[in-house]
């Protein structure tokens, strides 16, 4: 039997109870309706259709075969009903709108998809848009205020920006697992390693400036550059090759088991990323930007404290 769209989801309800309980008595207490008013709803729907659904005894009530049809049907439109109602639910709670982030390769790794998780099902009517790119391109498109915020590196200053400090985290080496030439986790000195081939950002990446300051610092003996604007390339470069780059502990805590790479802090001296949060100065931030980057800020602590602790613990 199909259902019409004119019985309702209450007639609907109160055909099942009386079929599952067999009794006008009992379906009445279990919905919390008068038997009466029970009785009605049944009979409307076997006007409408111009069919018998029970078959009414003294002491039972009978479901005829359009009554066993008929309860085929209606136990599925319940249960759609029941999914539709939580989904609806759902959408009721939390934040609306839409928000657009800017992040650098380096938060995206690790941090951003367990974010995405977590705001997604505490704010499922909010729509986020996520950009991938490095510092000056993202800087560039918050003063456009095509994006509501983003991470970054320290920039210099900039007018119509406003920046605060999110997370800092250490710079560490990464090379090829099983190379033997670190010990996986203990701080390393550069000079100790001789001459090294190292991948790097390309020289328009707000990190390279200071990778190649710390180079010279440190008295690293550098014999061959890679410019590798691409994070998750350079992962997979240094884990084929004898080559070795710096990259920043957020990238790195998923390696920190040593199965596909060997990896350190670096020291004498240590070597730390700021990651900075910018805005547009002209603007607030939206209540789901500030709701998102909550999340982002937990996750990025979350995952930073597995190098900070590495650290702590070589510092005793």
């Amino acid at each position: 039997m199909t259902l019409r769209a004119d019985a309702s989801l209450q007639d609907i309800r109160l055909f099942v109870a009386v079929y599952e309980e067999r009794s006008f008595t009992r379906a009445a207490e279990r919905e919390n309706a008068t038997q009466s008013g029970v009785s009605q709803h049944v009979r409307k729907l076997e006007s409408r259709y111009g069919v018998r659904l029970f078959e009414r005894g003294a002491n039972a009530v009978v479901p005829t075969p359009a009554g066993d049809r008929f309860y085929r049907s209606s136990i599925d439109v319940l249960r759609r009903y029941i999914v539709a109602d939580r989904e609806l639910r759902q959408h009721a709670r939390g934040l609306e709108g839409t928000l657009s982030v800017g992040l650098m390769p380096s938060m995206t790794r690790c941090i951003l998809a367990p974010a995405l998780v977590r705001f997604m099902e505490a704010h499922p009517n909010v729509t986020v848009h996520t950009f991938e790119a490095y510092s000056r391109v993202l800087a560039d498109r918050v003063m456009a205020g095509e994006l509501d915020f983003a991470v970054v590196p320290a920039l210099e200053s900039t007018v119509g920006l406003r920046g605060r400090l999110l997370l800092r985290t250490p710079e560490t080496i990464a090379l090829k697992a099983g190379s033997g030439r670190l010990r996986h986790l203990e701080p390393a000195r550069l000079a100790d390693f001789g001459p090294l081939k190292v991948v790097v950002p390309g020289i328009a990446n707000a990190r390279r400036r200071s990778l190649d300051a710390y180079f010279a610092a440190c008295g690293a003996e550098i014999v061959q550059v890679l410019e590798l604007d691409a994070m998750l390339a350079t992962l997979d470069f240094i884990e084929r090759t004898d080559w070795v780059a710096i990259l920043p502990g957020v990238l790195t805590a998923p390696d920190i088991d040593g199965q596909r790479l060997s990896i350190a802090p670096l020291t004498d001296p240590p070597l730390w990323l700021d990651l900075v949060l910018i805005e547009p100065l002209r603007t607030p931030m939206s209540p789901a930007a500030e709701a998102f980057l909550e999340v982002l800020s937990e996750e990025s602590a979350r995952v930073n404290r597995v190098w900070l602790d590495v650290v702590a613990d070589t510092a005793r």
